[in-house]
């Protein structure tokens, strides 16, 4: 038995975006308003997470915004986690929460597609791959004509 995360010990950039739906860019901000987030870096100078700071970059996520603290009100809440002991449970609860938000809208995209109410999205993409580019002076041509130089 197999399951479809497969728990590693570091992370690089690319995987921590995947897994937090952030984009590298609010990544590297975190980093420099919160000190807690202070990934390694390989001899390439590419950014390692480990696990526990993918936990935390979730609790950060979580706190702002599901909760909509500041990033100052963030920093506070996440110091007072550290101070009490909490903030490993906390980080835990943010990251569980986070999966089980996708695992929801994921049901609830199927439920959608299975009522009829929403579209299933794979069947379409072939038939649209499959029709040739008009040519010619078109939209349609021209839009064929500078994919097909890329």
């Amino acid at each position: 038995m197999s399951t479809s995360r497969q728990v590693q010990e570091f992370y690089s950039i690319g995987e921590v975006c995947s897994l937090t739906d952030l984009k590298p860019h609010v990544l590297r901000y975190w980093e420099s308003q919160f000190r807690f987030l202070n990934p390694a870096k390989n001899r390439s100078g590419n950014r390692v997470y480990k696990s526990r700071e993918v936990e935390l970059i979730m609790l950060v996520k979580h706190l702002l915004y599901t909760e909509k603290f500041t990033i100052d009100g963030a920093r506070q809440r996440i110091d007072q986690y550290r101070r009490t002991g909490e903030l490993r449970a906390s980080a835990r609860k943010a990251f569980e929460a986070e999966l089980a938000g996708e695992a929801r809208a994921a049901v609830e995209a199927v439920i959608a597609i299975l009522d009829g109410k929403a579209p299933a999205a794979a069947p379409a993409a072939p038939a649209v791959a499959a029709t040739p580019a008009p040519r010619g002076g078109g939209a349609a041509g021209q839009r064929g004509s500078k994919s097909a130089g890329r």
